[in-house]
């Protein structure tokens, strides 16, 4: 349990490094002749300054870091409560944390997928690239962006469908969780079964819908990620099942 949780922040901390702005330095070397020794001469180039560049860069596209940013914050909490779940129900999340502290991190854990996925959702209303409305955002299937076809069969916007269902699953967990944890136990533990489906339709709508997602090594770690998280489950089935 404890190389897991060393994997889970591993995991944050590599998809919290993602490169935004670049820099180019421009130089030339000057050779003046036999009396002059040779320097470096830093020319002005004209244009924008560097200053100018990022300021229009980000008001031309603030949105689309945000709608990235909050989607790796809500990717990266789903992996830790997956994990701080399991652990709650095997006991090994106990094993570094008290009773209460682990349940009440786990609780604040879901409060910040939630709300990350409404600033995920909502940011796309003022994406310039992607165009959303209310209605493709919270009615699955009606978007036509990045339409699948497997085999001849159309399947539309499944990735994108796939995103909004997990919304609206993770809504009812975390409504559950909030309200009826206590005075409806029976029903805060089947609802919570939800949440492996949520980790299905995510790393799907992640990982091919993901900008910092789409190739190189934080798409590999989502992967292991992922496979982490699916032999663990199972794990936890099989336990269930053996007590």
């Amino acid at each position: 349990m404890r190389k897991l949780l060393m994997l889970a922040i591993i995991f944050v901390i590599s998809l919290s490094t993602v490169a935004i702005f670049s820099q180019t330095t421009f130089a030339e070397e000057e050779s003046s002749g036999a009396n002059t020794s040779g320097g470096v001469v830093v020319q002005s180039i004209p244009g924008p300054t560097l200053a100018q560049k990022i300021s229009e860069r980000t008001s031309a596209s603030w949105s689309w870091y945000i709608v990235r940013g909050s989607g790796i914050i809500a990717a990266a909490a789903l992996i830790i409560l997956m994990l701080s779940g399991i652990g709650l129900v095997t006991g090994h999340t106990f094993r570094f944390l008290e009773p209460i502290t682990a349940w009440a991190s786990h609780r604040a854990l879901g409060i910040v997928m939630g709300v990350s996925l409404l600033i995920h959702m909502f940011g796309l209303l003022f994406d310039r690239f992607v165009p959303f409305s209310l209605i493709t955002l919270f009615v699955p299937w009606l978007s036509n962006y990045q339409p699948v076809t497997i085999f001849g069969l159309q399947l539309g916007s499944i990735y994108v469908a796939l995103g909004v269902l997990s919304f609206y699953l993770t809504v009812i967990i975390v409504a559950v969780s909030l309200i009826w944890v206590e005075k409806k136990p029976y029903l805060w533990k089947i609802t919570h079964l939800l949440s492996y489906i949520v980790m299905a339709f995510v790393f799907i709508h992640t990982l091919y819908l993901g900008t910092d997602f789409t190739h190189g090594i934080v798409r590999w770690l989502w992967i292991a990620m992922g496979v982490a998280i699916a032999v663990i489950s199972l794990y936890r089935l099989w336990r269930s099942k053996s007590l």
